[in-house]
């Protein structure tokens, strides 16, 4: 599985790449997190409003902090 976190690296960034690590480290999924800082290709997933979450290339959700249980019930 692989997870984009959308962000300028700001606070409510690195707290969804946290969340998002435990939430995987928790399915007990292999997964890769990759942090995307370009506004560009930000902007090529359609958000305006970061912090974005990218699971397998779909866009599950931007402009909020998602929990641990939010982001594992997208998995």
């Amino acid at each position: 599985m692989i997870i984009k976190i959308l962000g300028s690296g700001c606070k409510k960034c690195l707290a969804l790449g946290k969340n998002a690590k435990s939430a995987a480290e928790a399915a007990g999924d292999e997964v890769e997190i990759i942090k995307v800082t370009d506004f560009a290709e930000i902007a090529g997933y359609g958000v305006m409003s970061t912090p974005g979450l990218v699971i397998n290339e779909k866009l599950v959700s931007a402009g909020k902090v998602l929990s641990v249980d939010e982001i594992r019930a997208l998995f």
